[in-house]
């Protein structure tokens, strides 16, 4: 078994304020990640910080969720601050980020009223606000062949459209929905990886939680993943065949009652 990246035998995972960035129910990606570290009998602590209070900078792996404009304005904020987040990505450790939590690791990211503000600038993207409607539903993505993941399913519901830098490779190329707004979904760069994918995404992806798992812990033993696959074949398909079906505007919906 692998070392956490804090220099014990226990994997540190630290979810990051869920009182700000907790609207769609991505702590459940930090239960996901406990419970898989258990399943395997790997020694672990799970911290959740509060807004206001100390970031612990020997984490393994943070996590940070989806949130409305002005608590995400908040967290940028005080992520900023307090600078632990980047001295703890400096020693090495793992960043999972969703959607407002992907947007603020990024240089800039709209504010309520659109106007840019600053983010972490630990992942080389930039979020804006443009004049499309808000990307809301199922969201499906072919990984990039370099992490050796199966389809990622999910939904998304975002208004911001995000660009990579140089320094960023996309998660992945999207199928179905919108993601990143330009074909591409998500953003890695070293060790941080961002996403639009809601859902929890690690309850939907078990291969991506293992992923981020194996950087910090090393060499998993294998689960069964069997009932997990299930849900995910269906959601698959569902989103699929959402697909195929014909687009209707707003005013069709109204129309219709």
């Amino acid at each position: 078994m692998g070392k956490g990246t804090g220099g014990d035998s226990a994997v540190r995972l630290v979810q990051l304020y869920p009182d700000l960035l907790g609207t769609y129910g991505d702590g459940g990606n930090a239960t996901v990640l406990a419970k898989r570290l258990a399943w395997r009998g790997i020694p672990h602590e799970l911290v959740t910080v509060e807004s206001g209070a100390p970031t612990p900078e020997q984490g393994d792996l943070y996590l940070l969720g989806g949130g409305e404009d002005g608590p995400q304005v908040e967290a940028a904020r005080e992520l900023a601050e307090r600078g632990a987040l980047h001295r703890a990505v400096e020693r090495g450790a793992v960043v999972f980020a969703v959607c407002a939590g992907m947007q603020i690791l990024g240089h800039q990211f709209p504010d309520a009223a659109g106007q840019p503000r600053p983010g972490l600038a630990l992942l080389d993207i930039q979020t804006v606000r443009l004049q499309r409607p808000r990307a809301v539903g199922e969201l499906l993505v072919q990984p990039d062949p370099c992490w050796g993941l199966p389809e990622l399913t999910g939904f998304e519901n975002h208004g911001g459209r995000t660009r990579l830098g140089p320094a960023a490779r996309p998660l992945g190329r999207v199928e179905v929905g919108e993601g990143n707004g330009w074909g591409e979904e998500g953003a890695v760069s070293g060790r941080v990886v961002g996403t639009y994918l809601h859902g929890p995404a690690l309850a939907r992806n078990p291969a991506l939680a293992d992923l981020l798992l194996g950087w910090v812990a090393g060499e998993l033993a294998p689960l069964d993943d069997r009932e997990v696959e299930m849900l995910r074949e269906q959601r698959i398909r569902a989103a699929r065949q959402r697909e195929l079906q014909p687009r209707r505007s707003w005013k069709d919906l109204i129309r219709r009652g």
